[in-house]
């Protein structure tokens, strides 16, 4: 049978048993307490000197036992008038239950019986799931209401297990958790899904959607919606949405995929930050009540065809994305420009590229003379080729906008250079 130390504090009747020979600490309770451990039954062999034994604990105590004790301690210890911060389990059962009953309650207002539900099964139980994700996913405010009273109800639900009293509503906390799930998985959850990835098969779309209940957006192998902006047939698919009995979760997927588009778009080019207010725009109108659903998705749709145009605009204007980049910051806000001189700023907008890729020396944002040669290199392109119609105060602007640009960009335009 191996050693076996007791630890006690007096005060508050506490006693730590300690088994594994590896942690021989008990004369380190000297640190917490002030007090020496008793060691009952100690025979001789056991009678270490203390400075030893201390020693030892300091060198075995790999878990950090005692400071983690003396931590507990502190915050779990009697306080003044004996109050502790350690609620009754009673208490936790109470709003565990009033949490379950409000989200039940909120749920019940926007047609969704849980205890159906719970009651179903197979198919049927899908469909009723289906159906409650399509009543709480829009919009906005609600869906984060919502997920709100879920997270009450599972943070409770966690919070007073392995409670017998908790098992009895686990069913119910289940179901409001795969609601919520599904929820999230289709807006995307806390993060934003690559267009490409999150969006194709748009022929299948248009040519299987339609069945009896109306139009469907079809869902990928991770249940997010697969639309492909850049091929989709918008004129079908406003018709065929005037039919779908489930807009709510239609809409969000659309608002997921154009959201996701905007983003990818702003990320290789700032200037397209208009289309972002636009969209956001347009989500706080409908959620004020000021658009209806089918004006909102007619005004996505809208927002959809021109970000697609957007996409094509380096092609027409025949310019790399990078250049067009660059030709965005010149250009917006900038003076009005003949066709001439935008034939000269496009100019700019290559050669610039070209002289600041020589100038980026490996770590030249550590460096103030590697920066001085990257900024000395805006400065003189921009200087010997912009039009008479940019002011100098215009010229300074546009030089350190562009240096800005560069700085939080050159990894990715040293890539796109390879």
């Amino acid at each position: 049978m191996k050693n076996s130390k007791i630890l006690t504090i007096p005060a508050n009747r506490i006693r730590l048993r300690i088994v594994d020979d590896r942690l021989r600490c008990s004369e380190l309770l000297d640190d917490v307490s002030g007090q020496t451990a008793t060691e009952p039954h100690a025979d001789a062999n056991n009678c270490a000197s203390q400075s030893r034994i201390s020693r030892q604990a300091q060198r075995h105590d790999y878990a950090n036992v005692f400071a983690s004790l003396e931590k507990a301690l502190a915050i779990y210890g009697a306080g003044k008038g004996g109050a502790t911060p350690v609620r009754d389990k009673a208490v936790l059962l109470a709003d565990f239950k009033k949490a379950l009953d409000a989200a039940t309650h909120f749920c019940r207002g926007h047609n969704v019986d849980l205890n159906r539900i719970e009651s179903a099964a197979g198919f049927n139980r899908v469909k009723l799931i289906s159906d409650a994700v399509d009543a709480l996913i829009s919009p906005d405010p609600l869906r984060r209401e919502f997920l709100a009273h879920a997270r009450l109800v599972g943070m409770f639900f966690r919070a007073v297990k392995p409670d017998p009293v908790a098992l009895e509503f686990a069913s119910r906390v289940s179901c409001l958790a795969v609601i919520a799930d599904e929820i999230r998985l289709r807006t995307g959850g806390d993060r934003r899904e690559d267009i490409s990835v999150v969006m194709s098969k748009v022929n299948e779309l248009l040519d299987e959607s339609i069945a009896a209940d109306g139009f469907h957006i079809p869902s990928g192998a991770d249940g997010r919606a697969i639309i492909d902006l850049a091929k989709i047939d918008f004129e079908v698919l406003a018709k065929r949405f005037k039919q779908s009995k489930k807009k709510n979760l239609d809409l969000e997927q659309l608002k997921a995929a154009v959201r996701g588009q905007l983003e990818k778009m702003i990320r290789i080019n700032k200037a397209r930050a208009d289309y972002l207010a636009k969209f956001e725009e347009l989500i706080e109108s409908y959620n004020a009540g000021s658009r209806s659903i089918d004006e909102l998705f007619q005004e996505l749709l809208a927002l959809s065809r021109a970000l697609t145009d957007e996409q094509q605009r380096h092609v027409r204007e025949q310019l790399t994305e990078d250049e067009l980049t660059v030709f965005d910051i010149l250009t917006r806000p900038g003076p009005d420009l003949t066709s001439e001189e935008r034939k000269e700023v496009k100019k700019v907008a290559r050669q610039l590229l070209q002289s600041v890729k020589s100038a980026l020396v490996l770590n030249w944002r550590l460096k103030a003379q590697a920066r001085a040669q990257v900024r000395l290199a805006i400065e003189d392109v921009l200087d010997d080729g912009l039009p008479r119609a940019y002011s100098p105060e215009l010229y300074r602007q546009k030089c350190s906008t562009l240096f800005e640009h560069i700085f939080e960009n050159s990894t990715q335009m040293q890539a796109s250079a390879a």
